[in-house]
């Protein structure tokens, strides 16, 4: 079975002085091994291919018989930590909370804390349809929502075609 803490361990060494931080590893009963990174800047593939050779030099694929992947969050993945949220801070963004509410707005503010942290306050302006009194139509305004990310069963970028 495969160590899961050394991996942390080796993953986090093999980005180390860089930008890149940790936003999932994975390993399954059949010992597949899933690491997704993020980072400001992109994940680019030689980035990828150094830090499965960093893992491949700890793992000794004959003592262990796994599979490997590394990859990026992908632009389309939910938000998972911290450092996804601060990284999107003035991007729009969309939430699906947990009771249900489909929401799209501009991630505005996320509360300090530790970028690996997966319990996350953030703050999204909404737009609002209100109907003021003596008005014919309702007009639109801004609202900003605080949520935590417990509320929520995805918030992710707002991809716009």
């Amino acid at each position: 079975m495969i160590d899961k803490e050394l991996l942390k361990r080796t993953v986090a060494e093999a980005i180390s002085g860089t930008d890149l931080f940790v936003v999932d590893i994975a390993v399954n009963a059949s010992n597949d091994i899933v690491v997704e990174l993020d980072s400001a800047t992109g994940v680019d593939i030689d980035i990828c291919a150094a830090v499965t050779r960093r893992i491949e030099e700890v793992f000794d694929r004959d003592a262990e018989d796994y599979s490997l992947e590394v990859g990026s969050a992908g632009i389309t993945s939910d938000f998972k930590v911290r450092a996804q949220y601060d990284k999107n801070v003035g991007n729009d963004v969309e939430i699906l909370t947990r009771d249900g509410r489909k929401l799209r707005g501009v991630l505005v503010e996320v509360a300090p804390g530790e970028p690996a942290d997966t319990d996350v306050d953030f703050t999204v302006e909404i737009s609002v349809k209100v109907k003021e009194p003596g008005a014919k139509r309702p007009v639109v305004k801004q609202e900003a929502l605080r949520l935590n990310s417990a509320e929520c069963k995805y918030v992710r970028y707002d991809l716009k075609f």
